[in-house]
């Protein structure tokens, strides 16, 4: 069960644990994610509180490895400026960030399609080439994003979600091409290199923009080192369909990267009612159905 997490608790936490900022105002995203709560703190700050104790994780993890990445990309990231612990009834430690100015980036609000697949590619480049030793690897608390096609394990992608998934879509979707393409991604060759950093969740939400260009990438709570296959999701969920290829090129993907990052896409697009996400949304289901279409396409 998620946690009530309101302006009135964090107006204690910040009171309690930094007084120098209690005076700021204090205000609720417009978008706030599932598994955290954000508040704009003032002009320059933002805070993010976990509502889950999965996503507990998250926030050791941002504040030991987001320092040390930014330098090396060439997009800003977030960046964490304080750390809070639990206190006031709200049980996990939480962060402060640095605010990053733009807005959500939009497949339809870029302003230059085609150079927003190039800086986005440079940026998921510059990310792989950094050292990750001792990174974190796929993990409960990163959604166990990164890990191979086929896993055990509890990602959105595991064999025992994806099937029961794609059977509750008959009527909306065609099922059979859905099975098969999947059959197909399972058979896709394994990376055969050392796990490199990804940040796991390239879609809609997560970048933002300054009048139409790419201007930051926020929300690293499923950063880990694995198979690169995962941050190929914005060639589906983020990028309209006439540059995929010019994202393709500029990254590098080999055919079975490919293959396998359409399979991230496709366990990201499946649409049932007994999901949160989108349960009580149709606009989603019906983007979420636009999206398996173009991806049964290639």
């Amino acid at each position: 069960m998620s946690l009530t997490i309101d302006v009135d608790l964090v107006r204690r936490l910040l009171a309690a644990q930094f007084p120098h900022w209690a005076d700021l105002d204090v205000v609720p995203v417009p978008r706030p994610g599932m598994d955290n709560a954000t508040f704009r703190l003032g002009g320059e700050l933002s805070l993010r509180l976990p509502r889950y104790e999965r996503w507990v994780g998250q926030v050791e993890r941002e504040h030991t490895w987001l320092p040390r990445l930014a330098p090396q990309l060439p997009l800003p990231i977030s960046q964490p400026v304080a750390k809070g612990e639990p206190g006031e009834g709200y049980p996990f430690p939480w962060s402060v960030y640095r605010w990053l100015p733009g807005e959500t980036a939009t497949p339809e609000g870029l302003a230059d399609p085609v150079e927003a697949a190039v800086r986005l590619a440079e940026f998921i480049l510059a990310l792989q080439a950094i050292d990750a030793t001792g990174a974190p690897g796929p993990e409960w608390s990163n959604a166990f994003r990164g890990v191979p096609m086929g896993d055990p394990r509890d990602s959105i992608a595991v064999e025992s979600r994806i099937r029961p998934k794609i059977e509750k879509l008959g009527g909306l979707a065609d099922t059979g091409r859905l099975m098969a393409l999947w059959e197909e991604i399972l058979a896709a060759p394994a990376w055969a290199g050392p796990p490199v950093w990804v940040h796991g969740d390239l879609a809609v939400g997560n970048l933002l923009s300054v009048e139409g260009r790419l201007s930051a990438v926020i929300d690293f709570g499923t950063l880990a080192a694995g198979d690169p296959a995962v941050d190929m999701l914005p060639a589906w969920l983020f990028l309209p369909k006439r540059v995929r290829e010019v994202f393709r090129e500029k990254v590098g993907a080999d055919e079975a990267t490919w293959l396998r990052g359409r399979g991230w896409a496709l366990a990201s697009s499946l649409p049932t009612p007994d999901d949160p996400f989108f349960a009580d949304h149709p606009e989603r289901v019906e983007l979420a159905l636009t999206r398996l279409n173009e991806i049964l396409e290639g």
